[in-house]
Order: structure tokens, then C-alpha cells, then sequence
């Protein structure tokens, strides 16, 4: 019997179990219930169970049957999104305003669908390490678990991450070596003028006409400043100002993210924009404060361990559902912290046609979970080998 026939034996189970994940969704650091209900299945299944390591993460620790040092880490995320969800399924989110948006729901199913079935078969002589990771969509989850001492605590010699890709090709998994998701900064810019009545513009300082003119002028950073063989965006998503019809308002507040895979050019963009800025304020006279943070690194993968993954994803899908040159992805993913700390990769792994992730009417795939859990506790069995 092959790892998916196994977990597909199970598949009931675990589609109950990750339905009632989406039905009960939780933001960042908030993964209270997700969290439990993680650790109980683990502990039901004989695996050796650490909980509120970065806040709200889990780790489960099994030993294999052999006597081999390796230590194989699997990370799942586990957190929502702050979307209404915009579906009638019978399992939709009973949250208002939170949703698993992105498959987490998923991705945490399959990591238990692998640990249950390496806790049954324990066909592997080292270490395996299942870390469930809070707070993946913006704030910093795989930070928090490192600064508690993640790898320390819990060794790993290669760790592996797995996400859902909407639209497929069914069950074809993804992975390249090198920069594989992009580095994402987060930005905050507040515009502050002098407010007035709307008749009487001459006695202000108007912040929206002088927001108006930042969001075209920042557009140039990356047409014109660039260089246009390095990839970058800046995309300025949301735009704040003003309360009524006849007020000319005091601030207003535009932010959005940056995203690039060179460090000169993600340096040269956060540089252009604070000059930019210091212009248009000094040209209306105005004061224009301009807040960027470092949100996410570049994900990059590990040569040997994506040739590792692209390997197993082809013995169990076969060699025709392997794709080991897809393009980057301008997407950022906090996995990449983990994958400076220890060496590893990150795959994707087709899914149904359907709404797209963050979408409000997204749904994750069900029947591509025993593929998911069968890869990566393969990556187990495989890896922890003495001779690996």
C-alpha cells in the first residue's frame, strides 16, 4: 500500500477534521481552538506534543524505529484571513469578517494526515518534527516561533513547506531551487496638512490633492528607477482620508506593500519612496511621515533539498506532475524565515479550478489532501535515512 492509498483510507476523517477548521477560523495569534484541536490529535496518536511555542504554534516530536540522528522538520500554517466569506457552503465560516481564505485549513489537515500516518507506520529511522505555525499572513508567525527558540529546541536538519496552487494542474507539485517568493516590505505613509472648510481651500493645506500626487509619483520608482531585468512592485492598496462632504481634512494615510527579490533593489525602492516624499511635502509644504517594515524575506530554497522534493513528488505522482522550473512568485510566504535558519524547500501542489486564494469565495480542495500528506511524510521516511 502506498502513503496516499493509506491516508486516503483516512480521508473522511480528515476532510471532517479540516472542515470544521474552515467552519471555525481564526486570525493571527488568535489560533486558540485551531491550536487545541492540533495538539489533541497529535497526543491521540502517540505524538510527543509542545504547545504555545511562538504564542500560539504547536510542535510534535516522533521518533522512528531506526537509529539514525537525522531530525526532518514538516511546517503547516494555521491562521485566517480577515475576509467575509462569500460562499454557501454547508461548512462555511461561522466567523464574521475571518475566513481560511488560503488553504490553511488545508495545509494544517494534511501535516496531521502525515503525522497520523507516519505514528502508524513508523517507517523511518530518524526524527520527525511537526511544526503548525501561527500568524503566516502578515504578522511575522514564523519569526515569533524562531525568537522562541524554534530550531534550538526542536532541531531540524532540513525542514519542507507545502501550499495549495488553485487552477492546478490537479496534484502537480512545484518547486524550484534559488529565490522562489519574493521579499515583502509593508508601508504606512501619512500626509499632514492643515484642514479647512471646503469653500475655503486657499486657508489649507489640502492632504488629498497632495496624496493624489504621491500615489502618481511613487509610480516612477519602479518604471524609472529600477532596474527594469530586477523585478519589483509597489502597489499602493489603500487610500484614507476625510470623514465629510464640506471639510477639507487635516491627514490623510495611504499604505501598501513592496515586493522584490534583489536587496539593492529592494534598498533603492524604500530610499526613492522617503525622497519622493520629502519633495511633494516640501513642494505643497506640507509634512508627509513615510513608515516601511520589513514584513518578509525572499523564500529561497535549498538545491539539494528542492531536487529532494521534486524526487519524491515524482515517485509517488510520477515525473509528468513534477514541475521543477515554475517562475518565482511575486507572493510572499514567512516560511522563507525558517529556510534561512535551516535548509529546506517549498513546494506547491495543484488544486481544483475555482476562486483564486484570498478571494472570498475560495474553497479549498479536499481531494488533494492525501497527495499533501503523502509527500510530505515521504519526505520523512526518505530524508531521515542515515545515508541521506
Amino acid at each position: 500500500m502506498t502513503p496516499i492509498d493509506h491516508i486516503a483510507a483516512d480521508l473522511d476523517e480528515l476532510v471532517a477534521i479540516r472542515r470544521d477548521l474552515h467552519a471555525h477560523p481564526e486570525l493571527g495569534f488568535e489560533e486558540v481552538r485551531t491550536s487545541g484541536i492540533v495538539a489533541e490529535k497529535l497526543a491521540a496518536w502517540g505524538i510527543e506534543v509542545h504547545r504555545a511555542v511562538g504564542r500560539t504554534g504547536v510542535v510534535g516530536i516522533l521518533e522512528g524505529r531506526g537509529t539514525s540522528p537525522r531530525r526532518i522538520g514538516l511546517r503547516a500554517d494555521m491562521d485566517a484571513l480577515p475576509i467575509e466569506e462569500a460562499t454557501n457552503l454547508p461548512y462555511r465560516s461561522t466567523v464574521p469578517g475571518t475566513m481560511h481564505a488560503c488553504g490553511h485549513d488545508g495545509h494544517t489537515t494534511m501535516l496531521l494526515g502525515a503525522a497520523k500516518y507516519l505514528a502508524e507506520t513508523r517507517a523511518f529511522d530518524g526524527t520527525a518534527v511537526f511544526i503548525f505555525q501561527p500568524a503566516e499572513e502578515g504578522l511575522g508567525g514564523a519569526r515569533a516561533m524562531l525568537a522562541d527558540r524554534l530550531f534550538e529546541r526542536f532541531p531540524c536538519d532540513e525542514v519542507y513547506g507545502l501550499h495549495n496552487n488553485p487552477g492546478g494542474p490537479v496534484g502537480r507539485l512545484s518547486v524550484r531551487a534559488g529565490p522562489a517568493m519574493a521579499a515583502a516590505d509593508f508601508f504606512d505613509i501619512r500626509v499632514v496638512g492643515r484642514g479647512a472648510h471646503g469653500a475655503q481651500p486657499n486657508r489649507g493645506i489640502d492632504p488629498v490633492v497632495i496624496q493624489a500626487a504621491l500615489v502618481q509619483a511613487l509610480q516612477t520608482v519602479v518604471s524609472r528607477n529600477a532596474d527594469p531585468l530586477k523585478s519589483a512592485v509597489l502597489s499602493i492598496t489603500q487610500v484614507h482620508a476625510g470623514a465629510a462632504y464640506n471639510v477639507i481634512p487635516e491627514e490623510a494615510h495611504l499604505a501598501g506593500t513592496i515586493r522584490t527579490f534583489d536587496d539593492d533593489v529592494r534598498a533603492l525602492v524604500a530610499r526613492r519612496m522617503r525622497e519622493i516624499a520629502a519633495g511633494v511635502a516640501a513642494a505643497f509644504g506640507a509634512e508627509i511621515r513615510v513608515e516601511i517594515r520589513d514584513i518578509f524575506s525572499v523564500l529561497r530554497n535549498s538545491e539539494a533539498q528542492a531536487a529532494a522534493a521534486a524526487e519524491i513528488a515524482a515517485e509517488l505522482f510520477g515525473a509528468s506532475q513534477v514541475d521543477t522550473d515554475p517562475e518565482p512568485k511575486m507572493g510572499s510566504e514567512d516560511f522563507a524565515d525558517m529556510l534561512h535558519a535551516v535548509p529546506g524547500a517549498y513546494a506547491w501542489l495543484g488544486g481544483k479550478s475555482g476562486a483564486n486564494l484570498h478571494n472570498a469565495a475560495y474553497d479549498f480542495d479536499d481531494a488533494i489532501i492525501p497527495l499533501g500528506a503523502a509527500y510530505l511524510a515521504r519526505l520523512v521516511e526518505r530524508r531521515s535515512a542515515s545515508a541521506a
